[in-house]
């Protein structure tokens, strides 16, 4: 599968990040982006960017940031919000 970082080094400059998952079915896109809590070495690469802009968030001095996320899934053309309260729900 394709794992596409745009422009991820300039969040906390102010510019939008995206991470980009795309391939087939059962590829590995999931684990990669999610992984798993334990053991560390096996998180994905969510939870370990979060990490990231957490750690320059917190050093930052005299600076105010606004952290938002999303989480989408494309598949068959049904788009759905995996961070949405009703991850099964189709969004328009």
């Amino acid at each position: 599968f394709y794992l596409l970082f745009l422009r991820f080094q300039g969040v906390t400059e102010g510019y939008n990040g995206t991470i980009f998952a795309y391939g087939q079915t059962g590829s590995g896109k999931s684990f990669t982006m999610q992984g798993i809590v334990d053991p560390s070495t096996q998180k994905g690469i969510i939870p370990r960017a979060f990490e990231h802009i957490f750690e320059s968030v917190q050093c930052a001095e005299n600076a105010k940031f606004l952290v938002r996320a999303s989480y989408l899934e494309i598949y068959n053309e049904d788009i759905r919000d995996l961070l949405g309260a009703d991850t099964k729900q189709k969004l328009e």
